[in-house]
């Protein structure tokens, strides 16, 4: 079944009432966990007025908004780099990144400048002979000055970008996480409090394994297939990150991936399908990740993925969930879509629960992950690139 064959399939079955959105919702027995990416409640419930007639005074009763209902089942992380955002949505997590850098760069005032130029001043770049090794260098200092001040505002973990150019080397990322984290050290950020964002290469994931069996948290980012799943969940990534719009996008205008095509047949969207079988995946067999859903475009999107752990939502979203109330009836109606006592129900296959290796990795990876994978890689070599000329456009900073 084609994308458009799905999408025309369930705009039919939407008219006769059957799409997810008009199942009724049911409460869920599943008490969510306690995690670490939870969105700060930054707004007042809402309560309806009795307006002095005593029989409705009575009935006053709290209204809380999709917002507070959804955040009852899913960590829900605000998806900005615009810092004035985080009083609208305040976050418990963070993450910096060489687009973050290339943000704060570009403002003409914010508190996070001064540590990009604190970086940029450091004596021990400076003395670095090689232009290339300054410039990592500076790279560095400033994901960590930044990290560090971040880590002062938000009580959950800081996620810090290994550079995508080592995407397909695995003792150069053991590296370089090393040289980040002896930083985060000088500073005095501890490492229960980070988590280094990887690449899903075969090499990220290997990387992956023996720093977790280090004790050091990974986030394994650009998962767009089951292998670069269960391989990372074998690996013992802390956060594993699927992009749900961006494969719904390879869908809507490619064909040929033997992955996305089973999910249409079966009539589900094939980004919330891997996410899907992902979390039932981690769950059914013990493995320690936590899973992260992104790319995410629109409420429906969010009510699918309930019980997921954590869900980064664009503002719109946000803005559209926390202006939406609902009674209390309406409330503890949500569903929660994603449960361990569901994932324990889930069959898989015998391929699907092989001992992933690279030879078998290579192999199950589709058209899809391959395309998305090398795009997403593109665009965050870019991105690192771009904040390396900035640094040497600025560099020396001024009074240095």
């Amino acid at each position: 079944m084609t994308w458009h064959a799905w999408s025309k399939e369930r705009s039919a079955k939407s008219s006769c009432g059957m799409t997810n959105s008009a199942i009724p919702w049911r409460s869920s027995s599943t008490a969510p966990a306690k995690l670490l990416f939870r969105l700060r409640r930054s707004f007042p419930a809402a309560r309806v007025a009795g307006g002095g007639n005593a029989a409705s005074s009575s009935l006053d009763a709290e209204l809380s908004t999709e917002l507070d209902a959804v955040a009852s089942f899913s960590e829900i992380v605000p998806d900005t780099v615009v810092f004035d955002d985080f009083e609208r949505f305040p976050p418990t997590a963070a993450t910096v990144s060489s687009s973050l850098l290339l943000g704060i760069s570009s403002l003409p005032d914010t508190k996070f400048k001064s540590a990009i130029e604190t970086a940029l001043a450091d004596s021990e770049c400076y003395e670095q002979d090689k232009s290339s090794s300054r410039m990592t260098c500076f790279l560095n200092k400033a994901l960590v000055n930044v990290g560090a001040d971040l880590a002062k505002l938000v009580p959950g973990r800081v996620s810090t970008e290994v550079d995508a150019r080592l995407a397909y080397d695995t003792q150069g990322i053991i590296h370089r996480v090393h040289d980040l984290l002896k930083l985060y050290n000088e500073v005095e950020v501890s490492s229960q409090r980070l988590l280094f964002k990887i690449p899903s290469t075969w090499q990220g994931i290997e990387a992956s394994r023996l720093l977790e069996s280090e004790g050091i948290q990974t986030h394994l980012t650009f998962v767009y297939s089951f292998a670069q799943a269960a391989a990372a969940a074998q690996a013992g990534a802390s956060v594993i990150q699927i992009f749900v719009g961006r494969i719904r996008d390879w869908a809507r205008n490619h064909s040929g991936d033997p992955e996305i095509e089973a999910a249409l047949k079966n009539g589900e969207d094939p980004g919330l399908a891997l996410v899907k079988k992902t979390y039932n995946y981690i769950h059914k067999y013990g493995h320690k990740s936590k899973l992260m859903a992104a790319a995410v475009r629109n409420k429906q999107d969010v009510f699918s993925l309930l019980g997921i752990d954590y869900i980064i939502a664009p503002l719109k979203v946000l803005q559209s969930l926390k202006e939406s109330i609902t009674s209390p009836d309406e409330k503890y109606s949500f569903v929660q879509r994603l449960s361990p006592r569901s994932a324990k129900m889930y069959n898989f296959t015998e391929e699907e629960l092989v001992k992933w290796d690279q030879l078998s990795f290579a192999a199950a990876l589709g058209p899809a992950a391959e395309e998305l994978l090398a795009t997403g890689l593109e665009g965050y070599v870019n991105q690192t690139a771009r904040v390396e000329e900035l640094f040497g456009k600025i560099w020396p900073p001024p009074n240095v």
